[in-house]
């Protein structure tokens, strides 16, 4: 088996969908190794790293890719890209197939199979394989530590000589990987955490972490989880209810991390322009779902915005801001699968 590895063409997109250790397992299962030439460059992964572990280093995307039979990228190529691949050849990739229509049909056209990562099953058994999981991790650590770099204050307490300063209050909306990550970074700084999420059985994870857990309405939560482990959508007086309560907290808060995601669906509105503007000048937000149409008004995609003193940083791709770290942990998923 022939294996190609893609270099990235998405802007932005630092990420390979190979690390030198996993073209190492996979020549040792028997296969061929391809990488075009500079694919690994925005991860810190160099050519010769990969030639050192035994793959061929291609000049271009048609010297890859010609007679492998398996594909390898982070993102899927995108729609006009996809009759540059020969029928029959395989993709493995983040397809994003709720929002890639195009995507889905060029390659049908093209006779080219896709096979989504970002749709692996939220099961024991495919835990291995799980980009979602292993990209969410590092973007929950790393939009508290983005935070922390805009916010203008210690995150700590600190007892000086001096006086005493006291630690950040940080409220992470979302328990999911990002979100308890991101629970377990802003602990770990010494803010002062709190977090929430429909889904009930986030409540004990939240706690285990030294955070406390928020909410309007626990009864209410029980039934908010599918089978899949996805949060559900609430209902309108719910979502009312919780938004009522969680403004009235938001404002006491110094640092807020959003990472709600509902699966095929814009993300959910969780912070209004009003819940910004009551919160005290220096004080920031992190908006990670900004990509799905984010979870709070006036965020930007890409962008870091002053609203009146709080600035809210809608950073995109950011497990692709830890490019070695999210490479190597995708390029192992990847080889699991």
């Amino acid at each position: 088996m022939k294996i190609a590895v893609l270099r990235e063409t998405r802007a932005g997109e630092s990420r390979v969908a190979a690390s030198p250790e996993t073209v190492k397992k996979f020549i040792a299962l028997g296969a061929t190794v391809s990488i075009e030439r500079g694919a690994g460059e925005g991860a810190n992964f160099l050519d010769h790293a990969y030639s050192d572990a035994g793959a061929a280093i291609a000049g271009t995307l048609s010297e890859a890719t010609t007679g492998a039979d398996l594909i390898i990228g982070v993102r899927a190529p995108a729609a006009d890209a996809m009759t540059r691949f020969q029928r029959g050849q395989k993709i493995v990739a983040i397809v994003s197939p709720h929002s890639s229509a195009d995507v889905l049909q060029a390659a049908a056209s093209a006779g080219v199979d896709l096979f989504a990562m970002d749709l692996m099953p939220r099961i024991t058994r495919a835990q291995s394989m799980d980009v979602l999981s292993s990209q969410s991790n590092l973007a929950g650590y790393k939009a508290v530590i983005d935070a922390a770099a805009y916010y203008g204050r210690a995150i700590p307490m600190m007892m000086t000589a001096a006086g005493t300063i006291a630690p950040a209050k940080i409220f992470i909306m979302g328990a999911g990987v990002a979100g308890l990550q991101a629970i377990a970074t802003a602990r770990r700084l010494g803010g002062v955490v709190s977090a929430t999420d429909v889904r009930w059985a986030a409540k004990e994870q939240v706690e285990s972490l030294g955070a406390s857990f928020v909410t309007v309405d626990e009864e209410a939560m029980k039934g908010a989880e599918t089978a899949g482990g996805y949060a559900k959508e609430m209902s309108a007086d719910f979502q009312r209810r919780q938004a009522e309560f969680v403004g009235k907290h938001i404002a006491k808060q110094n640092i807020v991390v959003t990472t709600a995601l509902i699966p095929g669906r814009p993300a959910p509105r969780l912070v209004t322009e009003e819940m910004v503007r009551s919160m005290a000048p220096g004080s920031v937000i992190v908006d990670l779902a900004v990509e799905q149409g984010g979870n709070v008004a006036l965020s930007r995609r890409g962008e870091v915005i002053d609203v009146g003193g709080v600035i809210i940083i809608g950073f995109e791709n950011v497990p692709g801001r830890l490019a070695t770290d999210a490479s190597s942990l995708y390029a192992k998923n990847l080889f699991n699968f």
